[in-house]
């Protein structure tokens, strides 16, 4: 079984030992096996955790960006989802965690900005597509999305 506190990777894609974090202020060289979480890096579930409020497995996808990287951010955003969306209906996801096999699956963009016009569209089919597959595609803004404070569920 996984660990819950360790990103999960997405089966099929190769892991990358000695890639670098994403650009930006932080940026550094990355720890031997550490995967950076985030949009930036589609081989990985950035987290996964239990909603006993809401009854759901949660799984996170990292924004730490504003939006204001056009198409290529929005690809980013693309790649990322359709991994996700692969990990729960291959079954990785109940294969890896089978103690939330049976639970509903909410993906939630945990971004640190608030979406814009233009990324409106996207996110909305994000959603519906979420939706045609027994899922929910939700956004949360939070200024620190990387997990410095507490998810929404666990304040």
């Amino acid at each position: 079984m996984a660990d819950p506190d360790e990103p999960a990777r997405v089966p099929g894609e190769p892991s990358a030992p000695g890639e670098t974090r994403p650009s930006g202020e932080g940026a550094a060289p990355a720890a031997q096996g550490y995967e950076p979480r985030g949009v930036e890096n589609p081989r990985i579930v950035d987290l996964i955790a239990p909603d006993p409020e809401e009854g759901e497995v949660v799984l996170v996808i990292l924004e730490g960006r504003l939006w204001a990287g056009g198409r290529a951010q929005l690809a980013e955003h693309e790649e990322k989802l359709d991994s996700y969306f692969a990990y729960v209906l291959d079954g990785h996801l109940a294969k890896q965690y089978p103690q939330y096999a049976d639970l509903p699956v909410r993906i939630e963009l945990r971004c640190a900005d608030s979406p814009g016009e233009p990324e409106r569209p996207f996110l909305a089919a994000a959603a519906r597509f979420a939706a045609s597959q027994g899922m929910r595609f939700v956004v949360e803004v939070d200024p620190d999305p990387f997990g410095r404070s507490p998810a929404p569920w666990e304040r």
